[in-house]
């Protein structure tokens, strides 16, 4: 079963574009319909299984971890970076706890109404591939800006690149096979650069979620996915 796999929450960083929200709280604890965000990630995991499950931490991590301790469903390992190492580098920094490949990542800023989002990442990614998870721009909450890609035969994906608009958003989870981290040198850099480096290979791919999907990262999305988790 792929929610076999090891999971990583993407949970250290110091979201600066929530102002003074983030000011003493780090973001996976802002709250949206009652529990902190970084909750609103962990429970589609562990509702689906999983049972491996890594937090990264770094800015303001006392609060975070506090909670994560109270965690009774499952075991969670963190997973400190005295530096920031965004999503690449984070990633790589957390396969010694993760154990093995694939892996799914999920941010810790965002929210679902809607079926569990890892039923629809049913099957493993491509090897050196990844399989992510996106949502048409119509059911995506919370400023999704122009969309990030479009979609082909085959679930093949192509960067939105020039154009306007792309027709769908990443939503921040995506089941990743690991091994093509080992080309990147540098301490920190983004899977935006391992995409990239799969794109070229195609072997990255996406499903589409067919729920809706809130994108947390600014102040005036926190109503909306209060909203629209409360109607569920």
């Amino acid at each position: 079963m792929i929610t076999a796999y090891p999971a990583m929450v993407f949970a250290a960083g110091r979201g600066t574009r929530m102002g003074t929200l983030t000011q003493d709280l780090p973001k996976p604890m802002i709250r949206v319909a009652g529990r902190p965000l970084i909750d609103h990630a962990l429970t589609p995991l562990i509702e689906a299984g999983v049972r491996r499950i890594v937090v990264n931490t770094h800015y303001l991590p006392d609060p975070l971890e506090a909670h994560l301790a109270q965690e009774r469903r499952v075991q969670i390992t963190l997973s400190r970076e005295t530096e920031l190492l965004d999503t690449g580098g984070g990633l790589r920094h957390a396969l010694p706890l993760l154990g093995h490949s694939p892996v799914w990542t999920i941010n810790s800023d965002i929210a679902w109404a809607g079926p569990n989002p890892l039923q629809i990442l049913d099957t493993p990614p491509p090897q050196g591939g990844a399989e992510l998870l996106l949502v048409a721009k119509d059911r995506a909450i919370g400023d999704p800006g122009p969309g990030d890609f479009f979609r082909g035969k085959d679930g093949h994906l192509k960067r939105r690149g020039d154009a306007a608009e792309a027709p769908f958003v990443y939503t921040g989870l995506q089941l990743i096979d690991t091994a093509p981290l080992v080309h990147f040198s540098q301490t920190v850099f983004s899977l935006n650069a391992v995409w990239d480096l799969m794109l070229s290979q195609g072997v990255l791919r996406g499903k589409v979620y067919p729920g809706q999907w809130c994108n947390v990262g600014q102040p005036q999305s926190l109503p909306l996915a209060d909203a629209m988790v409360g109607n569920v």
